[in-house]
Parts: C-alpha cells; structure tokens; sequence
C-alpha cells in the first residue's frame, strides 16, 4: 500500500445549480461572500470564496461535468501543484487522463469507484483568498452519502492523507405510551416497547479547512419516509434522505453546510430575505451543534444546511 500523503487542500467544491450567474448573485448580495469568474472550456464559471476553499456554480449542461449530471453537490477537487504524480501517489485509479479543468490548470478525475462514490479531482492550485462574511465563516462539512464508512475511512485517510475528526453514532427511537382512567378503577399507565425509527453512523474527515460527513444508514430494516421540505428535521427524517439517495443514485456528495456564528439570527435573516426554510429555529446536530436546512430551491437545487459549533 502507498504511504500517505499529506492532505491536500480544497481547490473547490463543484456545485450543479439551475442558474449559475443567478445562484452567485445570491451568495454575494445575501451572503457577503467575494466571487470570481474563471474560463473553462467554453463555459465562464463562478466561484465563490468561502474560507479557505470556494464554490463552483456550473450549469447542468457543461460538459466539463461529464455524463447526465444532477442538481446539487458534483465534485470536489484537491489542490496540488502536480495533480497526475499527486493521484499515482495516492495509488487509486483514474478516469481519464490529465486535462484542463479550471482557469485552464491542469486537473485530473480519479475513479468514484475507489472513493466510495465521492468524486474527487486533483487540480493545481486556484490562488483564491481566503474569504468570510457576518454570515458564513467557512464550509463546515460536505455531507456524503455513504455505504461503507469503513471504506471511505480507508480511501480518504490511508490513501489520500486526510485526517480522521471523529465519529459518533444518531438514533432516534420511538415509544408510545397509553393512558387509562376509570372512574372505578383508577389510572393505569402502559409504555409499549420502544422502536428504533432512525439510526446513522456519522465518519468525520477533515480536508482543507472543513470536513467530510459520511452518513451510513444503520437501520436497513425500516423503511425510508417520503421526501419532504414542509417540516422541520429530525433524526428519521434525515436518516431517511440518506436512504433513499443511496437507493436512487448510489453512494455519492449528498449536500453542503456552512459555519455561521449564531444559527437562530441567520435563519431569521433568511426568512425575512425571502428563503424558504425547513427549520426556522436552529435543532440538535452532530458534534454538539445547532443546525438549520434551507430548501433546496433557495440554493438553485442544493440541499444545504447552517451549523452552529463550538470548536473543541
């Protein structure tokens, strides 16, 4: 097995939106943040700092993409100043050979196969600035959705030099309780035995200046709820959205969150600005956070969420 490499910075995280010039014009008006258009191929791309990495807003139609790509979080790639010789380091297979990605840098894809589906490229390096506003700080994680926490602990970290954060395990359960009062025979109280509804192991790794979430489903013997975007979330219904996009599109970049200092006063922004929430007041998250979902439509298709944390 290859020795590890040291871990390589964010370049950029790939987003496919409904609009691209529209989506950046959110994120500088509403949200503070500094964009820059770079040429590639034909196309002319946004990209917006966050921290010390950015956001990359593509049409669904560039083909610098690939294949039939979706709406929401694509790609993301690695900094490093010889992007070929970084992934024969890493001793993972390639899609492709070496191209012209970004700016015209040379980049290279390697195979989703051997990243329990994440796609990740290597790409020299962007030369953005680190950038933040009142509002976002910096990417807090990049959600995947995951079927094998093990494998993508062996990929990324082994592999690829990346730094294990940490891991913990969220269930939900539920119990139902019954109430009897008689006139005659008093009051009988009955729990029923509890049910696990919802369960996920959650893998922390950090890459660049925020981390990767690996949800696994755990709970294979209870059936995925129906979408929805009309309540706030909860432990089933977040374990549910894992399920069901690993049942339709396979293992893979599940969504995006961003760090803000005060996760009420952010939502409450937003609201006002016209963002439709799913959670209007900031609920329980991992690593003792507070987290608040934004519909999809608010972000030109991407599932993104605001995390309030206190770093240890």
């Amino acid at each position: 097995m290859p020795m590890p490499q040291k871990a390589a910075d964010l370049a950029y995280l790939a987003l496919v939106v409904d609009e691209p010039q529209a989506s950046a014009a959110r994120f500088e008006r509403d949200f503070g943040l500094p964009r820059r258009d770079f040429k590639c191929g034909g196309s002319s791309v946004p990209l917006i700092s966050v921290g010390a990495t950015a956001l990359a807003l593509f049409a669904q139609t560039d083909p610098f993409l690939g294949p039939e790509p979706k709406k929401g979080v694509h790609h993301l790639a690695l900094s490093a100043a010889e992007p070929e010789a970084a992934a024969r380091a890493a001793g993972l297979p390639t899609a492709g050979s070496l191209s012209k990605g970004l700016d015209g840098k040379a980049q290279i894809s390697l195979a989703p196969a051997a990243t329990c589906g994440v796609r990740v490229r290597f790409t020299e390096p962007l030369g953005l600035a680190p950038a933040r506003s009142d509002l976002i700080e910096r990417i807090d994680h990049i959600g995947v959705a995951s079927a094998d926490n093990k494998g993508a602990r062996a990929a990324f970290i082994d592999r690829l030099g990346c730094v294990y954060e940490s891991q913990q395990t969220d269930s939900e359960v539920e119990t139902i309780s019954e109430n009897f009062t008689s006139d005659t025979h008093r009051y009988i109280f009955h729990t029923r035995p509890s049910r696990l509804v919802g369960s996920v192991r959650v893998t922390f790794i950090t890459v660049g200046d925020c981390e990767l979430e690996f949800l696994q489903d755990l709970t294979t013997d209870v059936n995925a709820d129906a979408a929805r975007h009309d309540a706030a979330g909860n432990t089933r219904g977040d374990r549910s959205a894992i399920a069901r996009f690993v049942a339709a599109r396979g293992a893979g970049l599940h969504h995006l969150a961003f760090k803000t200092p005060d996760i009420d006063s952010t939502l409450g922004r937003l609201g006002k600005a016209g963002y439709r929430l799913i959670d209007k007041v900031g609920r329980p998250g991992s690593r003792r956070a507070r987290i608040g979902f934004i519909h999809p439509a608010g972000f030109g298709g991407v599932l993104a969420h605001f995390v309030e944390r206190r770093e240890l």
